[in-house]
C-alpha cells in the first residue's frame, strides 16, 4: 500500500531541517518529492556534487528572453537541501514536484497582459480573462481581501500574533529552531497549525468577492503537487516523503483528480532553460527579493553546523571578529556573553538560546555604549556574506563559461566581500585585468567600481572595488546575446550602441569606455560615427561635454597602444566649433544656466590643459578673453573666465587686480559682484594669499557693502569660501586680523602727486575751471 509522509517544512529553516532529517532517516523512504520546479530536475544530481558548495540557488529562465528568470536558493541548512541529499547519498529517486516554471512565468506574462487591460476607459466591452477564470468586466478588478492575501502570503505571522509573538521569525525560532531539532513529530504539530489557518482565511467570503490572480496561481501549484503526488502513487512508491511548504501541507492531503486536471489543463507554457548559480547569505535575507528569505542565515548556518553547544563558539566567533577590527574583546568576555545568554534564555522559557538572547548578550558585553560594533556583527555574523560556488560541469552560456576561465586565467576570484584592487597598466596581467573588468561594465555587469587614485585619470595606475553580486549569473545570459566571449560581447555590444546612438557627450563617453576595455574594432566604429554626429552637431554644451573623454583617449591611448589620430581630429573640429559658439550661447544666462556652464568651462579648459597642444590652448585662450569681457555676461562666467586666464598665464596680477576693480565697482549690483567673485575664486583661495592687494581690494569692498546688500550676498560669499581648503581659509583669517593686508593695500593706493599733476589740468578744462600756472 502506497503512503505519503507529508513534512510541512519553513523554507531555510535549520530546526525544520534537523527535524527533517531525523524524520527521513526514521522514515526510510523509497521516494523523496521536494516543493520546486520540475524543470530543474536533471541539475540535482550537482547538489551532492564535491565541488558544490552552498549557498547557491537554481536560475530558470525564459530561452527567448532570458531577463525574465526565477531564483530557487538552496543552503546547507535549507530542509529542501537536507531531503534531496538523503535521496542522493542512498541512490533513492528524488522529484521537483511545485507547479512548472515554464507555466508559472507564462502565466505572469498573461497577467501583466491582462492587468494592461485594467486602465481602459470605462463604458468598454466586458471581456473573458485569459485562463481557467471567470468572465468579468476589467476595468472592475477590485483588489483582494488584503488580511487574506497577508495570511497566505505570511502564515508565520499570524499564527505567532496569536501565541503574542511580534513577528514570524522569533516564533518560529522559539517553537522549532530552539528545540534543537531532533524531534521529528513536530511536523504534525505544524499541519495541524496550517489546517486551522487554511479554514479560517478559506472560509466563504462576501457574495461576489474579487477574483485574486495570486491565489488562483496558488491553487495551480497545489493542484500539481497533488498530481505528481498521485504520479508517484501509480508508480508503486509505498513509503512517498513529501517535503513541501508548511502552507501547502494540508493541501496535499485529498483533492479531486479530475478538478486538479481541468485546473492545469489551461495553463499557458513557454521555453525555458535552467541552471546552478553561486548565491549569498546576504541574498537569503527576507529583503533580497525571495520571498521566503530569512533575517539571520548566518546565525542559522551555524546552527545547522554545529553540533552540541552552539552559545561558545559563536561567543568566540563574534570576539575574533572584533579584535581582527582593533575592538576589545577577552576571553573573559567571551565566558560572560555566554552565560548572559544562556541566563536570558532560562527567563524566556526557552531550552536554548535564540538569536534575540544572543545578539543581547552580545550587546551589554562587548558593545558598551555603542552600536557600532553590534552593526559589524550583524553583517559579518548573523547575516553573513558567504559565496557559494557551483562545479565546472554545471550547465551555463557559453559567455558565462569563458568569463569563469578569464577569472582563473587572471587569478580574479569572484568573491562576496568587496576587496581593492590595485592596477599597474605597464604589466600586461594587469593591463588584461582592466581590460576585461570595462568590458564587462559594457555588458551591465558592474563587477567592479573603479575608484580615484591620486594623479591625473588614466595614467600607469587604475584603483577598483570587487565584488561579485549572484544577479550578474542572470546579466551573463542576457549578455550572451551578443557573443560567445566576453569581448565579442562587448564589442558587438558597443557597436551597437553606436549605431544608435546620436548625442556627443554619450558617444565620446562610450569611445573612453571601449579604448579602456581594449576593443580596437569599436572604437574605430564609434570614432566615425562621432565625426558623422560632431559635423551636424551645434549644441554649444553638447560639444563642450564631448570634449574630455577625447582629451583622455588622445592622452592615454597609448598606453593601450591605440591609435589616437584620427581622435586627435575630431577634438579639433569640436574645439573650435565649440569656442566659436562659447560667447553667443554665454549671453543673457540665468543662475541656473551660468552654474552649468561654469562646470562645463572647467571640464574643457582641463582637457584642453591636458594636452598641451599649441593650437588648442590659442584657440580656447581666444574664446576664455571674449568671455571675460562679453557684454551682458553673467558675472559667475566673467569671474571663471578670467580665473582661467590668470591660470594660463594670459594675465598677470596687475591685469587681474584691473579687472577685479571693475566687478567691484558701485554700478555693479552686490549679488553680480558676489558672483563674479564666486567663479573668479572657484576651488582655491591661493590667489588670495599669495596676492594682498586683492584680498584688500574684496575687503574693502566687503567692509563697504550696506547692511542690507550684506545680507544679500552673504549666501553666495559663504559657499565660495567654504569650498576653501581648511589652510587656506585660516592664512586669509590671520591675515585679515592682523591688519598686514589693509596695511598693504594702503600703501598700495598712496597718491603719487607727480602723476596726479599730470591730469590736473585736463580735469579742470573739463569743469570749465581756469588752469592755475
Amino acid at each position: 500500500m502506497s503512503t505519503a509522509h507529508i513534512f510541512g517544512i519553513r523554507h531555510h529553516g535549520p530546526g525544520s531541517a534537523r527535524s527533517l532529517r531525523r524524520a527521513l532517516e526514521e522514515l526510510q523512504p523509497d521516494l523523496v518529492l521536494v516543493e520546486g520546479p520540475p524543470d530543474a530536475d536533471a541539475l540535482l544530481p550537482l547538489l551532492a556534487h564535491e565541488e558544490m558548495q552552498l549557498p547557491a540557488a537554481l536560475l530558470i529562465y525564459a530561452a527567448d528572453e532570458p531577463g525574465r528568470a526565477v531564483y530557487y536558493p538552496f543552503a546547507d541548512f535549507s530542509p529542501e537541501t537536507v531531503a534531496i541529499r538523503h535521496a542522493l547519498s542512498r541512490a533513492l529517486p528524488v522529484w521537483f514536484m511545485d507547479l512548472p516554471v515554464s507555466h508559472s512565468l507564462a502565466w505572469e506574462a498573461r497577467i501583466q497582459a491582462d492587468l494592461q487591460v485594467v486602465g481602459r476607459e470605462a463604458g468598454e466591452a466586458p471581456r473573458e480573462v485569459s485562463g481557467n477564470t471567470p468572465q468579468q468586466d476589467a476595468t472592475d478588478l477590485p483588489l483582494p481581501d488584503s488580511t487574506r492575501l497577508l495570511i497566505r502570503r505570511d502564515p508565520l505571522s499570524a499564527l505567532a500574533e496569536a501565541a503574542g509573538f511580534t513577528d514570524g521569525e522569533r516564533w518560529w525560532e522559539f517553537l522549532v529552531e530552539s528545540r534543537g531539532g531532533n524531534d521529528s513529530s513536530v511536523f504534525e504539530a505544524i499541519t495541524e497549525a496550517m489546517k486551522a489557518l487554511r479554514e479560517e482565511v478559506e472560509a466563504p467570503g462576501p457574495e461576489g468577492a474579487a477574483f485574486s490572480w495570486e491565489t488562483h496561481l496558488e491553487e495551480c501549484r497545489e493542484a500539481h503537487m497533488r498530481q505528481t503526488l498521485r504520479a508517484a502513487q501509480k508508480e508503486g512508491f509505498s513509503r512517498i516523503a513529501v517535503v513541501c511548504g508548511a502552507w501547502h501541507a494540508p493541501a496535499l492531503q485529498g483533492g479531486q483528480a479530475s478538478t486538479d486536471a481541468r485546473l492545469l489543463k489551461t495553463l499557458p507554457k513557454i521555453k525555458v532553460r535552467a541552471t546552478w548559480v553561486p548565491w549569498t547569505h546576504g541574498r537569503l535575507a527576507r529583503e533580497s527579493g525571495y520571498g521566503a528569505g530569512v533575517d539571520s542565515p548566518g546565525w542559522y548556518q551555524h546552527l545547522f553546523g554545529t553540533e552540541g553547544d552552539v552559545l561558545a563558539p559563536w561567543m568566540t566567533r563574534t570576539a575574533r571578529l572584533l579584535r581582527e577590527e582593533g575592538l576589545d574583546a577577552s576571553s573573559a568576555s567571551v565566558i560572560e556573553a555566554v552565560r548572559l545568554a544562556g541566563t536570558l534564555a532560562t527567563l524566556r522559557g526557552q531550552a536554548l538560546p535564540g538569536l534575540q538572547d544572543v545578539t543581547e548578550a552580545a550587546r551589554a558585553v562587548f558593545c558598551w555604549d555603542s552600536d557600532l560594533p553590534m552593526r559589524l556583527i550583524h553583517e559579518r555574523l548573523v547575516v553573513g556574506e558567504t559565496l557559494g560556488r557551483v562545479p565546472q560541469d554545471t550547465p551555463a552560456v557559453p559567455l558565462a563559461q569563458h568569463l569563469a576561465a578569464e577569472q582563473k586565467r587572471l587569478r580574479l576570484k569572484p568573491e562576496a566581500l568587496a576587496r581593492d584592487l590595485d592596477l599597474d597598466l605597464r604589466k600586461d596581467t594587469d593591463l588584461e585585468r582592466s581590460a576585461l573588468l570595462h568590458r564587462l561594465h559594457l555588458l551591465g555587469v558592474a563587477w567592479g567600481e573603479e575608484r580615484r587614485v591620486s594623479g591625473a585619470r588614466g595614467t600607469f595606475r587604475e584603483a577598483w572595488r570587487l565584488q561579485w553580486h549572484p544577479e550578474f549569473a542572470l546579466r551573463l545570459i542576457e549578455a550572451s546575446l551578443w557573443g560567445q566571449t566576453v569581448g565579442e560581447a562587448a564589442e558587438a555590444c558597443a557597436a551597437e550602441r553606436a549605431r544608435h546612438e546620436e548625442k556627443l557627450p554619450k558617444l565620446t563617453a562610450l569611445l573612453d569606455q571601449v579604448i579602456l576595455a581594449a576593443l580596437p574594432g569599436a572604437a574605430r566604429l564609434v570614432l566615425r560615427q562621432l565625426s558623422g554626429e560632431a559635423a551636424n552637431a551645434s549644441d554649444v554644451t553638447h560639444l563642450m561635454q564631448a570634449l574630455p573623454p577625447l582629451a583622455r583617449v588622445m592622452r592615454y591611448g597609448d598606453v593601450r597602444g591605440t591609435d589616437s589620430a584620427q581622435a586627435g581630429e575630431v577634438f579639433r573640429t569640436l574645439l573650435v566649433r565649440a569656442c566659436i559658439g562659447l560667447p553667443p550661447a554665454c549671453a543673457s544666462l540665468d543662475d541656473d544656466a551660468a552654474g552649468e556652464m561654469r562646470t562645463h568651462l572647467g571640464e574643457v579648459h582641463a582637457a584642453v590643459t591636458l594636452l598641451q597642444h599649441e593650437e588648442h590652448t590659442a584657440s580656447w585662450t581666444d574664446a576664455l578673453h571674449s568671455l571675460a569681457t562679453l557684454s551682458g555676461g553673467h558675472g559667475l562666467i566673467h569671474g571663471r573666465a578670467t580665473r582661467l586666464l590668470l591660470d594660463l598665464g594670459e594675465l598677470n596680477p596687475a591685469d587681474v587686480e584691473v579687472r577685479l576693480k571693475q566687478a567691484l565697482a558701485g554700478v555693479n549690483p552686490p549679488s553680480r559682484v558676489a558672483a563674479w567673485l564666486e567663479g573668479f575664486l572657484e576651488g582655491s583661495g591661493l590667489v588670495l594669499v599669495h596676492d594682498a592687494r586683492l584680498l584688500g581690494l574684496i575687503d574693502d569692498w566687503l567692509v563697504g557693502l550696506s547692511g542690507d546688500a550684506f545680507q544679500e550676498v552673504l549666501p553666495l560669499l559663504r559657499r565660495t569660501f567654504t569650498r576653501f581648503p581648511a589652510p587656506e581659509r585660516r592664512t586669509l583669517g590671520e591675515r585679515i586680523r592682523s591688519g598686514e593686508v589693509r596695511a598693504l593695500h594702503t600703501r598700495a593706493e598712496e597718491l603719487d602727486a607727480e602723476r596726479a599733476a599730470l591730469v590736473l589740468p585736463v580735469v579742470a578744462q573739463l569743469l570749465g575751471l581756469e588752469v592755475m600756472a
